[in-house]
């Protein structure tokens, strides 16, 4: 996982979404459609097959991009579901040690 600085969103990219019925749900960019819309995915709710059109606007991008995901889709153009989960599972993973560790 590469930490990233970058306000734009990349695929591989982690992101919270923050409106709709997924908000506080956490997925991986998949494919960024225009610069305004991009295509997430977790791999589990949402299949990299049907990946779900998101307004960028709605999503807090985390700075984590997933440097499976991303080797997965220069490699063969798509990335498995497993890879999905196993990306968002180390994110949650990482941010619930990070909690304990503040004492929240």
């Amino acid at each position: 996982m590469n930490v990233k600085e970058r306000s734009e969103p990349q695929v591989g990219q982690l992101v919270k979404v923050l409106k709709g019925r997924d908000a506080g749900a956490i997925y991986v960019i998949v494919g960024i459609l225009d610069n305004r819309f991009v295509w997430i995915a977790d791999g589990n709710k949402r299949k990299f097959d049907e990946p779900k059109r998101k307004n960028a606007q709605h999503l807090e991008l985390l700075p984590i991009v997933s440097s499976e995901v991303v080797h997965s889709l220069q490699e063969s153009g798509r990335v498995t579901n497993g890879k999905l989960r196993h990306a968002v599972l180390v994110y949650q993973n990482s941010a619930d040690s990070m909690a304990e560790e503040k004492g929240d």
